[in-house]
């Protein structure tokens, strides 16, 4: 069975660059191509297993960072040597592409800070004061902390669990699968989560070791995120996911 499913938190390619060249602590003017291809294959690879819609921009890149990664294996033949035994170099192939993640990178941040000003904006009232006793519940749960935790966070922790319980090869015994809607699974992450009525390690949401209940599970998470319906946090970069239901949601 198929599972097609649109995520709107996929921003484009250079943004998956970006959050790798992050992640790797990688120089962005000094781009060691080979690394940065493997990883983001990886990511292409996983975004299949999972059968989420993948434009076709991110196979684009991925075919482009290929192109790049051969040209830097390649023995320059070309470079003109002068009388002083010095030689010119053939134009950087990661030139345009760096280029790119650079003048990316400032739209972001510049898309941030807007971001930044909306939500102060939207904390100002040119009306009177007025009673608003009866929303102080409502209040207090925006003011509870953002998850600061990406989709690349989630296929990152999604790939570590499929490490763990080694479902990266495809298992030798024949199982006999049963069919689990996302909805249903969905029904039970929150159901679990409000019996528990605490956080969630994000390993703890995938008990069963069968690879098609782990993507079901993952992909449910995902629209749980989307519809707010769960809070996905995360201390500090590459630390643990904790998932935790939000109070009120879904009744």
């Amino acid at each position: 069975m198929q599972y097609n499913v649109k995520i709107d938190a996929f921003e484009g390619p250079l943004d998956l660059l970006l959050h790798l060249i992050n992640h790797l602590e990688i120089d962005i003017y000094d781009i060691p191509v080979a690394e940065i291809t493997d990883q983001y294959l990886i990511y292409i690879h996983t975004m299949k297993e999972l059968q989420l819609d993948l434009a076709s921009e991110f196979l684009v890149m991925a075919a482009t960072l290929l192109a790049i990664k051969s040209k830097m294996l390649l023995p320059n033949h070309n470079a003109d040597f002068d009388e002083d035994l010095t030689f010119e170099m053939e134009e950087d192939p990661r030139e345009e592409l760096v280029e790119k993640l650079i003048e990316y990178r400032k739209y972001k941040e510049v898309a941030d800070d807007l971001k930044s000003l909306e939500k102060e904006r939207g904390l100002m009232f040119t009306k009177p004061p007025s009673d608003l006793a009866e929303y102080a519940k409502d209040i207090e749960h925006e003011k509870k902390p953002e998850a600061d935790v990406s989709l690349y966070d989630m296929l990152g922790a999604l790939q570590k669990l499929l490490r763990r319980k080694k479902l990266q090869k495809p298992l030798l015994t024949k199982i006999t699968r049963q069919e689990i809607p996302i909805e249903q699974r969905m029904k039970e992450i929150i159901s679990d989560l409000k019996k528990t009525k605490s956080r969630k390690r994000f390993y703890d949401l995938f008990p069963i070791l069968d690879k098609e209940h782990i993507v079901v599970t993952f992909l449910a998470v995902l629209e749980l995120m989307k519809k707010n319906v769960i809070l996905v946090e995360q201390e500090k970069n590459f630390a643990e996911i904790f998932v935790s239901a939000v109070e009120g949601a879904g009744e």
